[in-house]
């Protein structure tokens, strides 16, 4: 019985592919760090203009299946923080797992579920979600502060008891990640959540001091290394800076070699790296 019971739950924790070939990573160029951090050959003309049939507006058909939407609906639940407005795709209960995206300065919670922008990768997001018995939610928030917090804290707690058995992954885009490190700061969501993902996004020094980081709870970073607005090297140092407190930290980094701001949203292979973290995760 009980080896039934261990293959069933080593099952569970990877994800049924969704397109892989197409989502694959392109060559990689270089890794360190006993392959935690991997610089990837990124080619605006092949990975935009090839890809998309109007260049970062509307990704080629192959790379979506918009029959997803069958599952998607638009939400608002009513909070002690305040209404929060989401898009949610999959199971709202009895989900096995629950992936969140936070946009970043000028998002709005249709970003993370647009179909054809960034290459169709949000589409790819939201078929893994329905496709595993998962949930994704993409919400609203009113700030980066302590309010949008304290709202995103409260949507995770409202699906987090619908779901008791899910993991939940917190990805932030940008502006968002101020975010990701609120939460990880929280002692609600802190001692929950059970994965970040950084995409073309901030840092923060006071994750050392979070429940999260006292659980190691899994952190990837995407970044461009022509991303003008949070430079890569601050995010790589960053990085090295989890590594040093210790080397085991279940973190990951992946380099886009010329990449800019959004490509890490674009170009992030979430089927690999949900499945590292669940692997990881506490």
């Amino acid at each position: 019985m009980f080896f039934l019971f261990s293959a069933a739950q080593a099952k569970a924790l990877e994800l049924k592919p969704f397109k892989d070939d197409l989502f694959a990573y392109p060559a990689t160029l270089s890794s360190d760090a006993n392959g935690a951090y991997t610089v990837f050959d990124y080619r605006e003309m092949r990975d935009i203009n090839q890809r998309d049939e109007v260049p970062e507006r509307r990704v080629h058909a192959q790379y979506t299946d918009t029959s997803v939407r069958k599952v998607q609906q638009d939400l608002l639940l009513k909070t002690d923080a305040g209404d929060v407005r989401h898009v949610a795709v999959g199971k709202t209960d009895g989900a096995g797992i629950i992936v969140l995206y936070l946009h970043g300065q000028g998002g709005s919670r249709k970003q993370g579920v647009d179909d054809f922008t960034f290459g169709g990768n949000f589409n790819r997001l939201k078929n893994l979600m329905a496709g595993n018995g998962g949930l994704y939610l993409s919400p609203d928030f009113p700030d980066f502060g302590d309010k949008g917090a304290a709202q995103v804290a409260a949507l995770i707690d409202h699906y987090a008891q619908q779901s008791p058995g899910a993991k939940i992954f917190v990805a932030c885009g940008s502006m968002g990640g101020a975010l990701c490190w609120k939460l990880a700061a929280r002692k609600d969501t802190g001692g929950r959540i059970n994965g970040l993902l950084l995409l073309g996004s901030l840092w923060d020094e006071s994750f050392f001091a979070s429940p999260a980081f006292k659980r190691r709870v899994p952190v990837f970073f995407g970044q461009g290394s022509h991303d003008v607005v949070f430079p890569v090297a601050n995010q790589e140092a960053f990085f090295r800076s989890i590594l040093a407190k210790s080397k085991t930290y279940p973190t990951r980094f992946v380099r886009f070699e010329t990449g800019t701001h959004g490509t890490p949203i674009r170009m992030t292979d979430w089927r690999g790296t949900l499945d590292w973290m669940l692997s990881k995760a506490p």
